[in-house]
C-alpha cells in the first residue's frame, strides 16, 4: 500500500483521478489529508470536515470491474469493510444509510463516494473516496452530524482506523474476485438503516409516501415495500429518505 499524506487539498479523488490520468500508481494507492477543502459527498452535495480532527482518504481499486452490471458489488464491498473496523471499535448502533452514508445510531458519521473511471469494455478503475469524522466535536447547524469521538466518549487514531480500513477493503476485494460476494450482500442489506421500519419518503417531485425498507437490487436501487403492498424500486436520485 502506498501512502500520500497531504496537508490540504481541494479533493483527495479529484487528485487520485489526476495522478490516475497521468501516472501508473500502484493498487490501493492511499491518498489522505488533514484539509479537504472541495470534499465531494453523493449528489455533488459538499463534504464538510474540520482540519485534522477527521479522516478523508481515497483509494484506488485497479483490475477488478470488468463488467459495469457488477458495478455495485464494490459498493457493497466497501461499506462493509468500514462498518467492519468500526464494529471493533464498538461504534454504537452502526447501519448503513443507502446507499452508502455511515450512521452511529442516527446521526451520520461518514460517507463513502466511489468515482468510476471507464477506459473501455473491460477496463473500469475505481476510486473510493471515504469521509469519516473521527475526532470532530462540534457539529453546529449540522443536527442529523456526529463523530466517532462522541458517538463512543473517546479519542481515536485516525491513522490506526486508515490502515485498517484499506486491509479490510483488500480482503472484500479478494472476496469478490473470487466471487463470494453473497455474504457480503447478505451483511450490507442486515445494515441498512431503517430497513423493515415504515418511513416517509420523498419524490423529486416532493410527493411524499410511506415506504418500508426491503433491501437493494443489484444494481443498487432501494427496493420498497408501498402501502398497496407492491414492491418498488428507486434509484439514488429518485427519492430521499425523511428521517
Amino acid at each position: 500500500m502506498k501512502l500520500i499524506k497531504l496537508d490540504a487539498i481541494d479533493s483527495t479523488n479529484d487528485f487520485l483521478k489526476e495522478l490516475l490520468a497521468n501516472n501508473s500508481p500502484e493498487n490501493f494507492t492511499v491518498i489522505t489529508a488533514e484539509d479537504q477543502t472541495k470534499g465531494k459527498g453523493q449528489m455533488g452535495s459538499v463534504w464538510v470536515s474540520e482540519k485534522g480532527k477527521n479522516l478523508t482518504m481515497s483509494v484506488l481499486v485497479k483490475d477488478f470491474l470488468f463488467d459495469i452490471s457488477q458495478i455495485y458489488n464494490l459498493n457493497v464491498g466497501i461499506a462493509v469493510a468500514v462498518i467492519s473496523v468500526l464494529e471493533k471499535y464498538n461504534i454504537p448502533k452502526l447501519s448503513i444509510k443507502w446507499p452508502n452514508d455511515i450512521m452511529s445510531d442516527n446521526k451520520k458519521v461518514g460517507g463513502i463516494l466511489i468515482e468510476n473511471v471507464i477506459k473501455g469494455p473491460a477496463n473500469i478503475d475505481s476510486i473510493i473516496g471515504i469521509g469519516l469524522n473521527v475526532n470532530q466535536a462540534n457539529f453546529e447547524g449540522l443536527p442529523k452530524a456526529s463523530s466517532l469521538s462522541i458517538m463512543a466518549k473517546k479519542t481515536f487514531m485516525k491513522d490506526e482506523i486508515l490502515h485498517k480500513i484499506v486491509e479490510e477493503i483488500k480482503l472484500n476485494v479478494s472476496k469478490l474476485v473470487n466471487n463470494e460476494s453473497s455474504a457480503l450482500w447478505r451483511k450490507y442489506t442486515e445494515l441498512l438503516f431503517k430497513k423493515g421500519v415504515p418511513m416517509p419518503f420523498e419524490s423529486v417531485n416532493q410527493e411524499r409516501f410511506m415506504g418500508i425498507i426491503q433491501g437493494v437490487s443489484k444494481i443498487g436501487q432501494l427496493e420498497l415495500l408501498l402501502e398497496d403492498d407492491t414492491v418498488k424500486t428507486y434509484g439514488i436520485k429518485e427519492i430521499q429518505m425523511l428521517y
